[in-house]
């Protein structure tokens, strides 16, 4: 069974290092200021000619309120006025990427993500949305995976009839936890009885798939209360759970410097959380899909994932993999063909650029043949827990274990730790290992060396 694990915590111990997540290889760290719009414009024509499938990801930074465990990119105001002329920039974005694109390009996935997305009120949303309707090619039939992250305590059941009348289909829920002492640590109020009313209107209006996300690592948790979170959570029967691991980084995120860390919980409690998180959900039925995915076995990501098909991009693991990823809004990031490229992350650099007609493009890069190959390569045992030779040796015309001899010593090292298997034609990550399959993607990165691990979250 694909979702097997084996918990062993004296391996874990040894591989539980600081690395990529690898939405993307190489990941935004390589990315540089050499890329810029005229290279957006080139891969846009790309796609045009090639008529690929596009998915939408639309940035809206705004918050009410400021979580302080958060790394996200986001404008904390009470002012819901500031969202007016944001708006209108990001209107002018949609206008002039979709001048580049064929009408006749199929958008298979949208996903609104922040901040908060319903901090826009119901007229706003509504002009988003037709906005995008006007420009882009969005399916009108319900077939389209059309997802919006959702704040219950910016959401009601007026909300969730404007989104589903909007075309969403799709909802994925902050949680964090459920526990008082926890969300007051961590300046994040909310009800279990918010959440389930958010739930409970999501199924009334037939929306098609419920995702709760859930952090183990936070101020005041123990074993004991986020086993009670957890065990909340499954009566609640999302059809996916995602449970991050909080990487506290109190000099790179201001907000978290609000958090005391004498009241975080130890790398063993932690530790704990997760190997009885995974207990629990494993036997109510979960699959584990990879890293900090769940899913129940009839959802797509999990029979995508039996079929070897399922696939992972900046919006983490998905079946829409095969789509260029269009990235709207402030410090957005597109995946089109071969580019990765990043708007501003400064709000105002953003709004000043297309106040000007241009694109706030900031970064990229732009992939060779090796990171073509490496990025196969990272994308097949992240997804799948394994990896045939002959598939790479086909696909990018080089002889696999010659190609990537010298990391064949650290491969044989993780098989001999039980890790991984190595075959004559394949590598299989096994029950043991699938935990910590970062650690075997990170073998294969070829600019891991070159940067501080700091920047990143440990693998568990």
């Amino acid at each position: 069974m694909l979702d097997a694990i084996r918990w062993d915590t004296d391996l874990i111990r040894r591989y539980d290092l600081a690395g990529p997540r690898y939405t993307s290889y190489p990941t935004a760290v390589q990315f540089n200021s050499q890329v810029g719009t005229f290279d957006l414009f080139h891969a846009l024509r790309d796609s045009r000619k090639a008529q690929r499938p596009l998915s939408l990801y639309v940035h809206v930074p705004f918050c009410a309120n400021i979580c302080y465990y958060c790394a996200c990119n986001k404008v904390i105001t009470k002012d819901r006025g500031r969202a007016q002329p944001y708006l209108q920039r990001l209107e002018q974005e949609i206008q002039l990427i979709a001048c580049h694109l064929d009408p006749t390009q199929k958008v298979e996935q949208l996903h609104f993500g922040g901040g908060t997305p319903t901090f826009l009120s119901h007229d706003e949303l509504r002009q988003l949305m037709a906005h995008l309707r006007k420009h882009f090619n969005l399916l009108d039939d319900d077939s389209g995976d059309y997802g919006i992250e959702i704040d219950p305590r910016e959401a009601d059941w007026s909300t969730m009839g404007l989104l589903r009348e909007l075309g969403f289909n799709r909802v994925s829920i902050g949680l964090q936890d459920l526990d008082p002492a926890v969300q007051r640590a961590v300046n994040r109020l909310q009800s279990l009885e918010e959440t389930r009313a958010v739930i409970d209107a999501a199924r009334t209006l037939q929306f098609r798939s419920i995702n709760i996300d859930l952090i183990y690592g936070l101020p005041r948790q123990t074993p004991e209360n986020f086993a009670r979170t957890v065990e909340e959570v499954i009566r609640l029967q999302p059809d996916r759970l995602s449970v991050f691991n909080y990487a506290h980084l109190p000099e790179r995120f201001m907000p978290q410097r609000r958090i005391n860390s004498d009241e975080l919980p130890t790398p063993a409690q932690k530790l704990e959380m997760l190997q009885r998180t995974i207990e629990q959900l494993i036997s109510a039925g979960y699959r584990y899909i990879g890293m900090d995915h769940f899913a129940l076995p009839d959802d797509e990501l999990a029979i995508a994932q039996e079929e070897s098909t399922l696939q992972r991009n900046f919006q983490g693991y998905t079946t829409h993999g095969h789509c260029d990823l269009i990235g709207l809004g402030v410090s957005a990031i597109s995946q089109i063909g071969d580019l990765y490229c990043q708007n501003s992350s400064d709000l105002n650099q953003y709004q000043n650029a297309l106040a000007s007609m241009q694109l706030a493009t900031s970064r990229g890069l732009l992939c060779n043949a090796d990171d073509r190959l490496r990025r196969a390569v990272i994308q097949q045992l992240i997804c799948n827990f394994s990896l045939e030779y002959a598939a790479i040796e086909q696909a990018f015309n080089i002889d696999f274990q010659g190609y990537f001899g010298e990391l064949w010593p650290q491969l044989q090292d993780m098989a001999k730790d039980g890790l991984i298997e190595l075959d004559r034609d394949r590598i299989s990550i096994l029950p043991a290992g699938r935990l910590l399959v970062r650690s075997v993607c990170m073998v294969f990165d070829a600019y891991l060396e070159q940067h501080s691990r700091q920047r990143f979250s440990r693998v568990i």
